[in-house]
């Protein structure tokens, strides 16, 4: 063979090999980009879910420390007319403050916690025993703690 065709078929081969290779090379790095693209979208979906959980709890406190200041602002009305009853002597405003704080806890809920915050409301209303206003308020009491502690 002559000089001429053993450079052709070195050139073709070495043509050939560098296309065979390229190939391989291009669907490899293919492999790779797509492997890397899944791999950042699961990243990007556990930052997600992440952040997600952490405004859902950050939501969730601030639901709850809600919901207990209208517990207690109710619990302060009630006392304070609890003590206009047992002494005679409360302010102008008790009973539209404590309507209004039952009005809170009724939104607020649960309805449980509503119901016993009604049921003490009532017992003032009917001027109750101060046994059984004090046992009103603590089925209420035990109610919001309840709500709370599950909330």
């Amino acid at each position: 063979m002559s000089e001429w065709a053993t450079t052709l078929i070195a050139a073709g081969s070495a043509i050939a090999g560098g296309i065979v290779t390229g190939w391989y090379t291009r669907s490899a790095g293919i492999r790779q980009a797509a492997a890397a693209r899944h791999a950042g979208e699961r990243q990007a979906d556990a930052l997600l879910a992440s952040v997600r959980m952490t405004l859902q709890g950050e939501a969730a406190q601030r639901a709850l420390a809600l919901r207990r200041q209208i517990y207690a602002d109710f619990l302060g009305a009630a006392e304070a007319r609890i003590l206009a009853e047992r002494t005679g002597r409360g302010q102008a405003d008790d009973e539209v403050l404590l309507q209004r704080a039952l009005g809170g806890v009724v939104l607020e809920g649960p309805a449980e916690v509503a119901d016993a915050a009604g049921r003490l409301v009532d017992g003032l209303r009917r001027h109750e025993r101060p046994d059984d206003l004090h046992r009103a308020k603590l089925a209420f009491v035990e109610e919001a703690q309840r709500a709370a502690q599950s909330g």
